[in-house]
């Protein structure tokens, strides 16, 4: 009897043994992978990313065709112009992320990428595909150099369509800058404070510094909104964006800014950008801008012989509906400028002062 007692001691003690070991391994492979996977997190990140855009363009109250490519009835802002059927761009981005230094390689092919890149190509046969091309060292976790070519600070509206709600963009955004190829610093000053500092070559002169001038740049932020200003030997913008969510389904984006050019023209605008999101693959936006120009800019293309001066007012109501990675946006547009406009042809060939137009787009990004 006390040897069969034994016995099962035995065993039951050799159990506990055996299930000691058990979770031991178990702790050990568990810790194993956490400290795996916070490796991994930590390694740097390769990243894929781009977007294809098309659309039909409609004038309901002008001429709907392009003699030797050029719209003979299109608001004067930038993009979205073409008549029927047509191209917005392909965008490839590849980007390499990281602890403390990283990159962006943005390429462009179409229509829209060409309109964004006008200044080249200058010294490169493939300077007008390249939208983005820029190195970064996170110096602190409040400092950030970047060196290279950047879309700009200024505006409201970007140049790929996948960031902006409507499809067709503003004249602020037109003939404000696109981008610019130098150094900046970004400053992380508090939470709510922030400050880019930049220096960089003439406006939308990307591949080089073809005439030995620079052009600086500062931008102020709090909160969201961003006060920004851009200084080019001689002609200057001052630029204020932001917006503010009224509540969860309500935003209201802001954009107003002055250009000087220094004797070749000026102009000034504001806008403003409600949109209502319905639901969770849907949401209603109004583009309302006011634009005038001054020295016979040039934008809204009134005859400046006769009056150097004009405005525009451009209302333009988009809706969003969201499948998947796919965007599809109808839009339509109103534009009455102050006087009869060249850009507002009708089907006589014969100038007007407003222009109405219906976009639909299709907007895939990955």
């Amino acid at each position: 009897m006390g040897q069969l007692k034994f016995k099962q001691m035995k065993a039951i003690i050799y159990t506990k043994y055996v299930k000691n070991i058990f979770l031991l391994i178990l702790m050990l492979l568990s810790t194993s992978a956490i400290i795996a996977q916070d490796e991994e997190d930590d390694k740097p990140k390769f990243t894929f990313s781009g977007s294809v855009d098309a659309y039909y363009r409609a004038n309901l109250n002008g001429d709907n065709s392009a003699p030797g490519g050029t719209p003979n009835a299109a608001p004067g802002s930038s993009f979205a112009n073409l008549p029927g059927f047509a191209l917005g761009m392909a965008n490839v981005i590849a980007g390499y992320e990281g602890e403390k230094v990283g990159f962006v390689a943005d390429l462009v092919f179409g229509p829209r990428g060409t309109d964004a890149i006008f200044a080249s190509p200058i010294y490169s046969a493939t300077g007008n595909i390249v939208n983005q091309l820029y190195a970064y060292w996170n110096v602190s976790d409040k400092v950030t150099l970047t060196l290279g070519n950047f879309n700009t600070f200024l505006g409201y509206e970007v140049i790929s369509p996948v960031a902006n709600f409507n499809y067709s963009t503003s004249y602020l955004f037109s003939y404000g800058p696109f981008s610019h190829t130098g150094l900046k610093a970004d400053f992380a000053l508090s939470d709510d404070f922030s400050l880019m500092l930049a220096v960089m070559n003439q406006t939308d002169v990307t591949e080089l510094n073809v005439t030995g001038k620079y052009a600086y740049g500062v931008q102020l932020g709090y909160k969201g909104q961003y006060l920004n200003l851009l200084i080019d030997n001689g002609p200057f913008e001052i630029d204020y964006t932001g917006g503010f969510d009224l509540s969860d389904s309500f935003f209201l984006g802001l954009n107003a800014a002055y250009f000087d050019g220094d004797g070749a023209g000026s102009f000034a605008g504001a806008a403003i950008y409600p949109q209502l999101t319905t639901s969770e693959n849907f949401a209603i936006g109004l583009r309302a801008e006011y634009f005038t120009e001054t020295d016979g800019f040039g934008a809204i293309g009134t005859d400046t012989s006769v009056d150097p001066d004009a405005n525009v007012f451009a209302v333009t109501l988009t809706g969003s509906a969201t499948i998947g990675n796919l965007m599809i946006k109808p839009e339509l547009r109103l534009d009455t400028a102050s006087d009869e406009s060249a850009n507002f042809l009708d089907s006589d060939l014969m100038a007007q002062k407003s222009l109405s137009s219906f976009v639909l787009a299709a907007v895939y990004s990955f």
